[in-house]
């Protein structure tokens, strides 16, 4: 699934603040604070807009705990990029690994 950047920077904030309890909810002031605290200023209704954005996408979940809204991400951090390179493979390079791991090797002058 490809992701915007302040949707990634969102899904790193979940992941962060879920780290050590993953079943924490996470409200949208929540994921306000912790982008704030890490250099990144959003309005509240910027990052309701794109959570609700990613919960159409199923990558988060959204649940009512009395009169407020929480949310949790469908996939760890490994399983999202566990998605996203299955997803470049089959989009630039017809499903083959091995070229795509060329492609990486060669571009970024990486020895694997």
């Amino acid at each position: 699934m490809v992701c915007g950047k302040l949707e990634i920077d969102i899904l790193n904030s979940i992941w962060r603040m879920t780290s050590e309890y993953e079943d924490r909810d996470i409200s949208i002031q929540d994921v306000v604070d912790d982008l704030s605290e890490n250099g990144i200023e959003r309005a509240y209704t910027t990052i309701k807009t794109v959570m609700d954005r990613l919960t159409v996408k199923s990558i988060l979940v959204r649940y009512k705990v009395g009169k407020k809204f929480f949310y949790k991400a469908t996939m760890n951090r490994h399983e999202m990029a566990k998605d996203s390179v299955k997803e470049l493979a089959e989009q630039f390079f017809d499903s083959d690994y091995a070229s795509l791991i060329r492609f990486v090797e060669k571009e970024f002058d990486l020895v694997i």
